[in-house]
């Protein structure tokens, strides 16, 4: 009989049954191999219950150790069918990631792993990567060449942020200083886009090795400008420069790092206007308000502050708390909020002018690294610890769950997200341990739509 669906809801459909008989397929495998090692199991029991006789315990001791391995059993049965369970519904969720989440670039060149990235807010529009190899790369978006290397820091590049209007850029560095520097690139030809939607294999957990990894054998930043002197260094730190970033303007910019202070500097003179002090521990990161003279640090110590540098002849701080663990970074949005991840595996919107407790807490089951706001969308991108990167919007409903699987997304711990609203190829990037940055293209309205 001729079917009254369109094609494209055929195809779907015959898509989602293939996926449910292959998982029923493993799950009817897992069960096969399950079933042997119960019987595996029993035997053990058994054998350990004549041992113990010969021994001549007691019926109760008996009871007790038959007991114990039971519940073990009876654990691991339950922990089998959870895991099938999820893998079944996680193949449904796939298929919305497969709609509104594709892997369009990788950017692969650096020799460690990638601490964060960065879109550049002018004409040419480049992204920036900062690198534990010690050099920042910057890459053109649309052919994933490599355009300009910087090494002139002598430790990790732990930050990358572009400047709000100039060819600047601020990078932070474990060699304890920020350096600003100068680029001017001419951006390659783009060649056409391959087509990654047969390459999208799902969300299922894949363990891969460290020969899994993306090959740098090759230096493909050998080839590209190099710089190594900074047009101004910022110094004043004890410890490792962990985050910097740009007031608005541009003419002063914050650094925050493992001294347990944030520094603000003049851009111009590279002098020290103020030491900003109060966090118990090491801080972790910091932002900037886009439109407003207001920092936000964050800390080891479970908090972050907000520094408010909008009254020249004052500065004011307020303390936020409300995680259990270390603060990795707290971001504005647009408006009065801001938004903080934890490695306590939780996410928190606040409000500016309520700071007793948040307005939307998101929990996880991961550690969560650098996170970014798509400010005209609202949504948050949490990168985390388990190589996961999800998507939420600011009332903390999921959204979706970038697809990865063991042939593309991140191998190892994502360490940082950054959107980029305006670009036509790709418009959410993320980068990792496993020394590659991704571009994404993200359909927002099919996303929102979803919803």
């Amino acid at each position: 009989m001729d079917s009254k669906l369109p094609s494209s809801v055929r195809s779907t459909l015959l898509e989602l049954f293939g996926q449910i008989e292959r998982e029923f397929e493993n799950l009817y495998i897992e069960n096969l191999e399950l079933r042997r090692e119960i019987e595996t199991l029993n035997e053990r029991l058994a054998a350990e219950g004549q041992a113990i006789d010969g021994a001549e315990l007691s019926k109760g001791q008996l009871k007790t150790k038959a007991s114990h391995s039971t519940s073990q059993l009876s654990q691991k049965l339950k922990t089998t069918y959870k895991a099938s369970t999820s893998k079944i519904v996680s193949s449904f969720k796939t298929t919305t990631s497969r709609a509104v989440c594709q892997l369009v670039k990788e950017y692969i060149g650096h020799r460690d792993g990638i601490w964060d990235v960065s879109v550049a807010r002018t004409q040419p529009v480049v992204l920036g990567t900062a690198s534990a190899d010690h050099t920042a790369l910057l890459w053109s978006i649309e052919t994933g060449r490599c355009l300009v290397k910087y090494s002139g820091h002598v430790g990790s590049v732990n930050s990358i942020k572009f400047h709000p209007s100039e060819q600047l850029a601020l990078t932070a560095s474990g060699d304890q200083t920020a350096h600003i520097w100068s680029y001017a690139v001419q951006l390659p030809t783009p060649q056409p886009i391959a087509d990654t939607t047969q390459q999208i294999c799902g969300e299922d957990e894949v363990e891969c090795s460290d020969k899994d990894e993306p090959d740098v054998d090759a230096d493909v930043s050998s080839d590209c400008p190099t710089i190594r002197v900074p047009l101004t260094s910022l110094k004043s730190h004890q410890g490792v420069v962990i985050a910097a970033d740009w007031l608005v303007g541009g003419k002063q910019a914050v650094t925050a790092s493992w001294d347990r202070t944030a520094n603000l500097f003049d851009v111009e003179t590279a002098e020290l206007v103020h030491s900003l002090t109060g966090h118990d521990q090491e801080l972790t990161h910091c932002c900037t308000h886009p439109t407003q003279r207001l920092v936000v640090t964050s800390s080891r110590d479970t908090t972050f502050r907000l520094w408010d540098f909008r009254d020249p002849s004052i500065h004011s701080v307020n303390v936020f708390q409300g995680h259990t663990d270390t603060v990795t970074s707290a971001v504005f949005t647009v408006g009065d909020n801001v938004v903080s991840g934890s490695d306590d595996r939780t996410v928190k919107v606040w409000d500016l002018r309520n700071m007793r407790s948040p307005i939307a807490t998101i929990r996880t089951d991961s550690a969560i690294n650098r996170i970014n706001v798509c400010v005209g969308q609202k949504i948050i991108a949490l990168p985390h610890d388990n190589r996961q990167v999800r998507l939420f919007d600011m009332s903390g409903v999921r959204l979706a769950r970038l697809p990865r699987s063991s042939r593309q997304g991140h191998r190892r711990m994502v360490c940082c997200s950054a959107w980029s609203e305006d670009h036509p190829m790709c418009n959410l990037f993320t980068c990792g341990f496993d020394r590659q940055a991704i571009g994404w293209s993200i359909n927002i309205p099919a996303l929102l739509q979803e919803k």
